[in-house]
């Protein structure tokens, strides 16, 4: 009797173990970001662009890689250079991941090709590029998708076809919502501190939905 008792419980116990990792494989299957890497504590993150990085408009701590880094309690380099279009982003990108060794590339790139209405093909071959230089390095990459200048003020498609192609999480919507609000830029093309603080709130969402951070 005792032995009955024994294996029925062992039974459960199978079957709760079978059930737990079910449920798990479909929580996975159904979501629909993308997945990182944790970050551990001594993470270092590359947030890599031009002025919207950089922080134009907002004081230097106001910036949303400084934001994120308070945010987070992790180490966020600030390389934006504001002006910069995505060819030279794309030959100094190399260097800064040699010299660096991130754990994470945070890539916000393309706004002042828009800008100068550049081909749309040439800005996603620069983007791709620097996307596969992070990955050769091991560098996971979370993309921010940065909208065409107009009324509409939507991304173009290119940046939700680099994050499928590579498979990497994308913050499609905080661009385009900041630079759509008076109250939050500090100009045309900038957000201000309030908007600088909403992306990198954004970007703290995306990295716990990723698992990059815990939830």
């Amino acid at each position: 009797m005792k032995i009955c008792v024994a294996m029925t419980m062992s039974k459960k116990a199978y079957l709760a173990k079978v059930l737990l990792t079910v449920a798990v494989m479909l929580l996975a299957a159904c979501s629909k970001t993308a997945q990182l890497p944790l970050l551990s504590s001594d993470a270092v993150v590359l947030a890599f662009g031009d002025s919207l990085t950089a922080g134009t408009g907002a004081a230097e701590a106001e910036s949303y890689p400084a934001v994120l880094s308070v945010l987070t309690g992790l180490r966020v380099i600030n390389a934006g250079v504001p002006g910069e279009v995505s060819s030279s982003g794309l030959r100094r990108l190399p260097e800064l991941l040699d010299l660096e060794h991130p754990t994470l590339l945070i890539l916000c790139h393309g706004g002042n090709d828009l800008l100068g209405h550049a081909d749309h093909q040439l800005i996603a071959d620069n983007l791709r590029n620097m996307i596969r230089l992070a990955m050769e390095r091991r560098i996971p990459v979370l993309l921010i998708a940065v909208p065409s200048p107009g009324l509409s003020l939507k991304p173009p498609p290119l940046y939700e076809d680099l994050a499928k192609e590579f498979k990497i999480p994308i913050e499609a919507k905080a661009l385009s919502h900041i630079l759509s609000k008076g109250t939050l830029k500090s100009d045309y093309i900038h957000p201000n501190a309030a908007g600088y603080r909403m992306l990198a709130e954004a970007l703290v969402d995306l990295l716990k939905k990723s698992g990059a951070l815990p939830p």
